[in-house]
């Protein structure tokens, strides 16, 4: 986003944190669930968009527009927070867009928070990816743009049915989307991400030839705790084509000690020679 439309961003984040301090679980719940279906409205209205970001609108008057065509129609909640994003000042229509799915997003987090199972719904979010990146054909099906939306979310809700809460299915859904105008497989990373964000946790991928036990997990966060000045939420993937040692991603930087890796450096120093 750019600078107005960050600003305008924060703004409505502000409401919301104070919106959920004051709501419970099961109610910040529902205003999250209007907050994506009007994401998706946008989604699919361009000029509606265009509308409610027009710049030679007054802020007040783009609050009225909305108003007018949602007002009883969706949780009050919800309604005051769209007022306060477009009633600030967008630099793009897609901005727009962008932030009223991220704030949808933050709401489905607040309400996993306020009922004791976020780090339960990053950790699915994750598990989800893994299984996705390990099936071509479901990671071919569940991304595929000329795929209606809808219809990949029937397969998402076939597939985890009774086997996730309810926010980590919901989530998957607005990744079928493209989350920020993100891939499929970006937008759960992201998803994961801002779970863990709202933890105050940084997210390290880790890729080893076997998985770590518990304890070996558990220093290997702390170390990189001790690094980065915060907790880490550590997101194992194996993978025996890197023979051993460990691999460790923790926002751009990369740390890389696995015997694969050694050994192409040492198939590309003997190629030099």
């Amino acid at each position: 986003m750019q600078a107005a439309s960050r600003e305008s961003y924060k703004v409505a984040a502000e409401r919301l944190d104070a919106y959920v301090r004051g709501t419970d679980a099961v109610a910040v719940a529902h205003a999250a669930n209007d907050l994506l279906a009007v994401a998706g409205l946008l989604r699919r209205e361009p000029r509606l968009r265009r509308a409610l970001s027009d710049p030679a609108r007054s802020g007040a008057d783009r609050a009225e527009l909305l108003g007018g065509m949602l007002r009883g129609k969706i949780d009050d909640g919800a309604l005051e927070l769209l007022v306060s994003l477009v009633s600030g000042r967008w630099s793009a229509p897609s901005e727009l867009l962008d932030a009223v799915e991220r704030l949808g997003v933050e709401a489905v987090l607040a309400s996993v928070e306020a009922s004791g199972d976020l780090g339960e719904v990053e950790d699915e979010l994750f598990r989800f990816g893994q299984v996705v990146a390990g099936e071509p054909e479901l990671s071919a099906a569940l991304s595929n743009p000329a795929a209606p939306v809808d219809q990949r979310g029937v397969l998402v809700g076939q597939l985890l049915a009774g086997k996730t809460r309810l926010a980590t299915v919901r989530l998957i859904e607005v990744a079928l989307s493209g989350f920020g105008g993100r891939s499929f497989s970006g937008s759960l990373t992201r998803l994961v991400e801002l779970a863990a964000e709202r933890r105050d946790r940084q997210v390290a991928y880790v890729t080893v030839a076997a998985p770590l036990s518990e304890e070996e997990e558990r220093r290997l966060g702390a170390s990189l705790a001790a690094i980065y000045g915060r907790e880490v939420s550590v997101k194992q993937t194996v993978d025996p084509h890197v023979l051993g040692g460990v691999s460790v991603r923790v926002g751009s930087d990369l740390y890389d000690g696995t015997i694969l890796r050694r050994l192409n450096e040492t198939r590309n120093a003997l190629a030099k020679r």
